[in-house]
This record gives structure tokens, sequence and C-alpha cells, in this order.
């Protein structure tokens, strides 16, 4: 699982930040991750909630914000949000399309004290 090493990646990310800041502890950490991402949101909770532990993110609420595919059309220029994971223009039919959103997982923001 691949989770896991993405967690480490960004409980090393949340220490680093919290002693920039001085802070000694992060309450709350907000990620946004695309649908498109090759990241399991269920497991990376699971991941999150398992590693967490003994570090600056100990007790910390974990929040996922689910971003969905945003593509836009280069036949017609329709910017779309596709319900189902099909790189296809739903107007024009066109598989001549670029991913605006979707792919993705960013930290968002930390909460700290």
């Amino acid at each position: 699982m691949h989770e896991y090493s993405i967690v480490q990646a960004l409980l090393t990310q949340c220490e680093e930040l919290a002693h920039e800041n001085q802070a000694q502890a992060v309450t709350k950490v907000v990620v946004k991750i695309g649908r498109m991402a090759g990241v399991e949101p269920h497991l990376l909770e699971m991941a999150f909630n398992t590693f967490k532990e003994k570090t600056v993110c100990d007790g910390a609420e974990f929040v996922m914000n689910l971003q969905p595919l945003v593509i836009a059309c280069q036949g017609c220029l329709t910017v779309i949000v596709l319900d189902e994971l099909l790189y296809k223009c739903p107007a024009c039919e066109s598989w001549d399309v670029k991913v605006i959103e979707g792919e993705e997982m960013f930290l968002m923001s930390l909460e700290m004290e």
C-alpha cells in the first residue's frame, strides 16, 4: 500500500511546519485529494490514524476534501466536472481533453497550537 509512504511524507511535512511555526502540536490536518490521484481515501485515513501516534499530529483531526475530475475539452472548449472516470467530453464526445483538476493531492491547511 503506497498510502503508508504518502502518510509518512505528510507527517514529515507536518513536523517541519510545526517546527517552523514553533507549534507544540498539530490539531487538524486538511488535505485535498483528486479522484484520480491514485489514493484510496479510507486507506489513507487508516494509515494517518495509525502512524500519527507519538508525532506532532498525535490527536489531530484528519479532513479529506475529495476533488472531482475536471476536464477542459480542446475541441469545443467546454469545462466539465465528470462524475465517472472517463477522459471524454460528454458535450461533443471528443477524446482531446486536458485534465484541469482531480489528479493531485495537496496539504491544504494545518491547525496548530
